[in-house]
């Protein structure tokens, strides 16, 4: 039988743990016009969607053939941009509400901790990091926005890479995934994980429980709730 403490909780970022206000819109306005020389006239929807499926409808939606090679100079580009703001991040943007203290919490608690995001590895950390949320996370088995524009597939690659990396398997049941989005909702349930939403986003409670969210929070203030739906 699995341990209460065997849980794998995989956080989404941007409304969840943090808000930076829309910071990412401007960089991918400053990269494009940096890397292909074209200036922004149209801005995808940026919730719950991962890098790679915003990067290539960015591109389409500009003329532009998204090339493997013309999307990772995108990346590197992202990647340099979010690092020079990195000392203004948390004065642009804020910890959500209870964020620091349901990541430490859930520590405490015995569970591991990771991302499922659709920001890629270097900019979830320049993004954490300004904030001081990233202490608790396990960076290295992250399923990040890279790998692939269809999000279900960031969850189960960081289910791979927990079990290769920790020695123990984690069933579908003691895996959960926390984020704002109908997006990753749909992840979990396709991965049989636990689906937690959080209202702190775009989408209200009712939207994320009708996405198939088995606990839905207002936000993350409440440390007992948050334990509660990890460990319940």
């Amino acid at each position: 039988m699995t341990s209460s403490a065997h849980r794998l909780v995989l956080w989404d970022i941007d409304q969840t743990l943090i808000d930076l206000r829309g910071a990412g819109r401007g960089w991918y306005r400053q990269v494009l016009e940096e890397v292909t020389g074209v200036a922004m006239t149209q801005m995808p929807d940026f919730f719950g969607r991962t890098e790679r499926a915003i990067t290539a409808e960015v591109l389409t939606r500009h003329g532009i053939e998204p090339t493997e090679e013309l999307i990772r100079k995108m990346w590197a580009a992202l990647t340099a941009v979010s690092e020079l703001a990195l000392p203004e991040l948390a004065k642009r943007g804020l910890a959500l509400p209870g964020a620091a203290t349901a990541l430490a919490g859930v520590a405490e608690a015995g569970a591991v901790q990771s991302l499922v995001t659709g920001n890629l590895r270097e900019v979830a950390w320049h993004k954490l990091s300004a904030f001081g949320l990233h202490t608790h996370l396990d960076f290295e088995i992250g399923g990040y926005g890279d790998l692939s524009a269809y999000r279900p597939d960031l969850v189960a690659y960081a289910v791979d890479r927990a079990h290769a990396a920790l020695g123990r398997p984690f069933e579908p049941a003691s895996v959960i995934v926390v984020g704002d989005t109908p997006h990753d909702i749909d992840a979990a349930r396709a991965h049989g994980a636990v689906a937690v939403g959080v209202a702190t986003g775009r989408f209200d409670s009712e939207a994320l429980r009708e996405a198939g969210a088995q606990v839905v929070l207002r936000d993350l203030s409440d440390t007992k709730l948050v334990l509660s739906a990890v460990f319940g």
